[in-house]
């Protein structure tokens, strides 16, 4: 018959003196409290490992700080994991493990995780924009949530100030962006369900709105204002030149001598100045190589359309956008809308449309397929950007930045 261990007691404990080697008091069933040299007392769980059949020692805690009724209630924990067949060790390090993975997982640490393959996608302007989305409305109040906990309310409740204050268009962003963060953890394998992707419904969606532009055949009173306007020369410049070539505001501002390949008259604008971050080529019609030869004589530094005040800068990129509210178009064309309008005019001119998707880089998502079209199309782009450039210069009827320049020119003589 195995010897009865009698309970230990406080009284007992706190009469145990240090002593010149360790001692160990027993409190049955493998609970036991190791008094060293040094003065500490720590519990121990003494247990055989299920399947492996040896011993086993967990530290519980140290007494006083644990106290007698504490560590009982911990050898019970553990007594009950062994009788189901679980290694106590093994549970505490896998709730250690489940510990540190929360605190990993959480929406700040999961967003900076996120935030790093989708800013490798983006131009610089969007990698702030999208930070700063996230920032000023969601991470200072949840961000210390792992993302498995996150509810569907708690984000409603988190952004319902956006809808209050009419700011519709943040919402609608937020919310597809947030999903993007949870699809990416769930395909990354640390979230098992996207719980949120409904969050959207239950905001007012914002009001469409269409790109502000001009019809077709407003495109000569367009050209005869700009002409007869008192802009400086590099904006008038940077705003054909925009109108040429079909590309977005931000490209055109920020274009370098260095991408001019004048030989084969082609734009190689690179992917770190494009939106959607892919190099992008614009055939030059005959009309933006005269353009570029006016900015030759008076551009300085590397940017085509340099900056009146900024030395070794660009122009803005508000600048066509300014100038369209100087010269009467407020409300009523926007910079983006000179894309519509080219468009529109040649989509009305049964120009294949895939050439001017490619045009105006909307290309498509998957990557071999949008170099080979762009490649392949690029003669008939050419073709057709020609036939644009054309059709702007027989709508300005003479009113061109390049005809400014030599009337300028003439009065000086």
């Amino acid at each position: 018959m195995p010897k009865k261990i009698p309970p230990l007691s406080d009284l007992t404990i706190r009469a145990c003196k240090t002593a010149l080697k360790d001692i160990t008091l027993y409190d049955g069933s493998g609970l036991q409290l190791r008094v060293l040299t040094s003065g500490s007392k720590n519990w121990i769980f003494r247990y055989m490992r299920p399947y492996l059949k040896t011993h086993n020692n967990i530290k519980l805690g140290s007494y006083p700080s644990m106290g007698l009724a504490e560590a009982r209630e911990r050898r019970q924990q553990y007594r009950q994991l062994l009788a189901a067949g679980t290694d106590p060790q093994r549970w505490l390090e896998q709730l250690k493990f489940s510990t540190v993975k929360a605190a990993n997982s959480t929406l700040n640490s999961m967003f900076e995780q996120w935030f790093q393959v989708k800013s490798s996608k983006l131009s610089q302007k969007y990698v702030s924009n999208f930070r700063r989305s996230f920032e000023n409305h969601l991470l200072p109040t949840i961000g210390h949530l792992p993302i498995t906990e996150i509810t569907p309310i708690q984000i409603i409740e988190v952004l319902r100030p956006l809808e209050k204050a009419g700011k519709l268009e943040t919402l609608s962003r937020l919310c597809q962006r947030i999903n993007e963060l949870m699809v990416w953890a769930q395909n990354t394998g640390q979230l098992e369900q996207n719980r949120l992707g409904g969050i959207k419904e239950a905001f007012i969606s914002p009001t469409s709105t269409r790109m502000k532009t001009i019809k077709p055949h407003e495109l000569p009173l367009l050209m005869q204002r700009l002409y007869s306007s008192d802009l400086a020369l590099a904006t008038r410049c940077v705003f054909e030149f925009q109108l040429h070539t079909m590309v977005r505001p931000g490209e055109a501002v920020t274009a370098r001598w260095q991408d001019i390949d004048f030989a084969n008259s082609i734009w190689n604008i690179p992917a770190e100045l494009t939106k959607m971050r892919r190099p992008h080529q614009v055939p030059l019609s005959k009309q933006c190589l005269a353009i570029l030869s006016v900015m030759r004589e008076f551009s300085s530094g590397d940017y085509i359309f340099s900056s009146f005040y900024r030395k070794n800068l660009h122009l803005n990129r508000q600048t066509v956008n300014n100038a369209l509210r100087k010269i009467g178009y407020k409300n009523k064309l926007v910079a983006h809308g000179l894309r519509a309008l080219a468009s529109t005019v040649l989509n009305e001119n049964s120009f294949n449309r895939d050439w001017i998707e490619t045009s105006l880089a909307h290309g498509d998502e998957d990557s071999i397929r949008r170099i080979y079209n762009n490649a392949e199309y690029l003669n008939h782009r050419r073709n057709m950007l020609n036939w644009w450039s054309d059709h702007i210069e027989t709508a300005a009827d003479g009113n061109l930045c390049t005809a400014h320049v030599s009337a300028l020119l003439r009065r000086a003589s």
